[in-house]
């Protein structure tokens, strides 16, 4: 009878120990991800810039393209203004209002292939200022001399208006872009969000990008819910910069008008 038990009690003890097994395991399964892009991100945007709308399984973001942040491409009678601290020589003209217009799906899936970039917006940013490719014109790649213009935003001005290429610089004067950091740029115009160069999850370069530096994880914004974003690849792309980016967009993109 003694034997029984203890045979019994053995059985139970295994059953126990594969359940928890199980257990364990699921709650690591990297497999399981959240499409759907979290609401809370969109707070992160400049409400003086930015206008969301929800309707049904669309987004739509509207933008006067006028950032909160300082630079010397503001007008110097404008509160923003500043000397210049990062920029060498400036383009003509400067930061002026804009409409910019772009309706994403809430829940972005990635297509069957990717997409190239073309010139001009290919994402808003959280400030409303609309995110460029690393080209600067046709078969043109940023250089030496187009670096020289951009402000410590990793901003210049164009015929478009003024746009960001490149991340921001480590000065005193970025308060509020993204610097080798965990924080939300904007969106693109495939409808995924991106973030800098480190990722919420692990608080560090995340090293499972894909060739267009997206991954499913959990951010600061979806709690411990997995979706597909980008992020900022951890790549100097020319000297010492590096590009938002300078990749394939892996949904469809939609036009920002």
């Amino acid at each position: 009878m003694k034997n029984l038990t203890f045979s019994i009690l053995l059985l139970l003890g295994a059953i126990i120990f594969i359940s928890s097994c199980k257990d364990d395991a699921n709650d690591t399964d990297d497999s399981s991800t959240e499409s759907s892009t979290p609401i809370a991100a969109f707070d992160e945007f400049n409400p003086d810039a930015v206008t969301i709308s929800f309707d049904g399984d669309e987004i739509t973001i509207e933008s006067n393209g006028l950032p909160n942040h300082t630079s010397p491409y503001w007008a110097e009678t404008e509160p923003l203004y500043i000397d210049p601290v990062v920029a060498t020589r400036l383009t003509p003209g400067g930061i002026g209002s804009r409409s910019l217009t772009v309706t994403v799906p809430s829940a972005p899936e990635i297509a069957a292939t990717s997409t190239a970039t073309g010139l001009g917006p290919i994402g808003i940013s959280v400030t409303g200022v609309p995110i460029f490719n690393d080209q600067e014109g046709d078969n043109r790649p940023i250089e030496e001399m187009i670096v020289e213009t951009f402000d410590y935003a990793g901003a210049h001005n164009g015929p478009s208006g003024y746009h960001y290429h490149v991340e921001s610089s480590d000065v005193p004067e970025n308060t509020i872009l993204s610097h080798d950091d965990e924080k939300l740029v904007g969106i693109m115009a495939d409808g995924f969000l991106i973030y800098g160069r480190k990722c919420n999850s692990t608080g560090d370069h995340p090293t499972n990008l894909d060739v267009s530096g997206g991954h499913s994880s959990s951010t600061q914004h979806s709690a411990n819910d997995k979706f597909y974003h980008y992020h900022i690849i951890n790549e100097f792309y020319l000297g010492n910069i590096i590009a938002l980016f300078a990749v394939d967009l892996q949904g469809t993109p939609n036009s920002i008008m």
